[in-house]
């Protein structure tokens, strides 16, 4: 027997293409002012979508396919002649072009099974994709995710003009290996690159190249991101390599995914995640052309599969561990990239934030902690060890080092060294050839997870260096029982704050046990989050914005921070 139809679904995914659409159709000669190659194409594969999908507003309309012929026209007018499009800061970039090729294919699949109406259309877009094609079979790539794009690429040119060159390329960059890890994560941690392009793109290839093994590397990452799901509709991006790491990110782009492994595998619990993903409603303009070119997704979820709390999860190859109760959703990392490489770079994980903690209205958005040693910025643990179910212990030691003169045999009469990093700073010093003497400064954070919260344990040790500890809570509630230091920061000496936001509230409970008091609201040098020089050396920073509460002090020091959820209704 086979699967239902989910019409509301198919319904809903045209009315999101038509909000595009409609617009363009209604104005179909107008000529786009400033409108990206990717943008164009999504247009055209968009208007496409909607003149052949019964559910759409533009289904047969002559308009619809006026506009079309509009945006190729602009789409075609930035190709450049190497086949590549012009625009963007990755100049004449072959996996830039990928995902409008990608588009571009996909309209072509659309148009060449609309019959004659759309007869010049598709021949438009196979120009369009044969121009492409030769720069596509030799070009590379700067990313991880950029392989797959340019896969999927490919293989849809294939599809639809078949060539075993096109193939043979594909399978050279396949044979590298998907970059998933043990966990389920894909090197670049971002599930920004997953959504949009890691995992899309290996779906598109298992179909394309009967490829099994993809679909299942792709199931892979959607049954490690379940763990990632927020209560707030977001997935966690702490972890993150790529731009994602520092904000939030919706479910919403998860849900073709989602939706189409659950129809096809039955798992309950990936039905779960694409009911949440759509919660917001279905605002995603290609959602319709993917119901066309896959019809499965138009079939109807089996029944979501409830998740129970409490739950556990350790990432360990992210450094991500997390809990979630009917109470708190707690989020501890230590999977920074930035002591092992000590730089802040595109590409790596460097948000310093170490916890977060969901309680209903009342979020924790970031705990981070600052040292004043040697500029070098907040707290990254460079290891991460479980200590038991839920405990864990995030440690980084610091190290930096004075300089002795150079041996006589290294030494210069023209006084001419060559210029040299030393991991914090370059100077025309020769630093490798020098006797160095070594200041260290080590963190401690032991963490415990609890239903409703965490203990933690921060141990602070070394020379004496000032220390600030940041909590961040989301904008929409008040601090009660914390000293105001100036617009938007407070500061907690001893004792405990509650944070509340509605009916929901986040409780602080702060002890010494030992090193000096902890400073007032008057240590402003103190009570501050310091970046650290890779960013203030050019003005720049990573400093969170909400509502922020510091302890802070002069080190050496011990302290328990409780952070606990108290809220009359379940996370969920």
């Amino acid at each position: 027997m086979s699967t239902p139809l989910d019409h509301a679904f198919v319904r809903a995914a045209a009315h999101a293409a038509d909000r595009t659409a409609a617009p363009l159709a209604a104005r179909p000669d107008e000529e786009p002012a400033g409108v990206p190659h990717r943008g164009l194409a999504r247009r055209v594969k968009t208007l496409v979508a909607a003149y052949r999908s019964p559910e759409s507003a533009l289904h047969g309309s002559g308009r619809a396919v006026a506009a079309a012929t509009t945006q190729l026209r602009a789409l075609r007018a930035v190709q450049t002649a190497s086949g590549l499009f012009a625009g963007g800061d990755n100049v004449q970039s072959p996996p830039d072009s990928a995902f409008t090729v990608n588009d571009v294919c996909d309209a072509h699949v659309l148009a060449a099974g609309a019959g004659p109406e759309l007869s010049e259309v598709t021949a438009a877009l196979a120009r369009i994709a044969d121009a492409a094609t030769g720069s596509l079979l030799t070009g590379g790539v700067h990313t991880p995710n950029h392989r797959w794009e340019l896969c999927a690429a490919l293989a849809r040119l294939h599809r639809s003009f078949p060539d075993d060159r096109l193939l043979d390329r594909a399978e050279e960059w396949l044979d590298e290996g998907v970059d998933i890890d043990a966990e389920g994560l894909y090197s670049e941690r971002s599930p920004v690159y997953a959504s949009h392009v890691t995992n899309p793109s290996l779906l598109l290839l298992a179909d394309v190249l009967d490829r099994p093994d993809l679909l299942h590397a792709v199931e892979r990452n959607l049954a490690a991101t379940l763990d990632l799901i927020r209560p707030d509709g977001t997935v966690e991006t702490v972890h993150s390599r790529r731009q994602d790491q520092y904000g939030p990110f919706l479910l919403a782009p998860y849900l073709p995914h989602y939706r189409l492994l659950a129809v096809r595998t039955g798992r309950g619990d990936f039905a779960r995640a694409a009911r949440l993903a759509a919660a917001g409603g279905v605002d995603d303009p290609d959602l319709l052309a993917q119901t066309l070119l896959t019809p499965d997704l138009c079939r109807a979820l089996p029944d979501p599969e409830p998740r129970t709390p409490p739950r556990d999860r350790y990432l360990a190859t992210a450094g991500l561990a997390h809990r979630a109760s009917a109470a708190a959703h707690t989020v501890l990392y230590g999977g920074s990239d930035v002591p092992e490489h000590r730089r802040i770079r595109s590409g790596l994980a460097c948000n310093p934030t170490f916890l977060r903690l969901f309680a209903g209205d009342a979020v924790l958005d970031a705990v981070r902690l600052a040292r004043g040693f040697f500029d070098l910025g907040p707290f990254r643990a460079a290891d991460m060890h479980r200590l038991a179910d839920t405990r864990y212990r995030l440690t980084q030691t610091l190290t930096a080092a004075y300089y002795q003169p150079l041996p006589k045999g290294e030494r210069r009469d023209d006084g001419v060294y060559r210029l040299a990093d030393d991991g914090r700073f370059s100077a025309a010093m020769a630093f490798a050839d020098r006797p160095r003497d070594e200041v260290s400064h080590t963190t401690r954070v032991e963490a415990d997870l609890r239903d409703d919260g965490a203990d933690l344990r921060i141990d602070i040790s070394g020379p004496p260096v000032p220390w600030a500890l940041e909590l961040t809570f989301r904008p929409g509630g008040v601090p009660v029982g914390a000293v105001p230091i100036d617009d938007g920061r407070w500061c907690l000496t001893a004792g405990a704050m509650t944070y509340r936001a509605g009916d929901d509230e986040i409780r602080v409970e702060v002890a010494t046990v030992a090193g000096e008091p902890l400073a007032g609201p008057d240590r402003s040098d103190v009570l501050r989050y310091d970046p650290g020089q890779d960013h203030t050396v050019v003005g720049g920073t990573d400093a969170t914005t909400g509502n922020r509460v510091y302890l802070g002090g002069l080190g050496p020091h011990t302290l328990t921070v409780a952070l606990s959820a108290r809220r009359p209704a379940p996370v969920g």
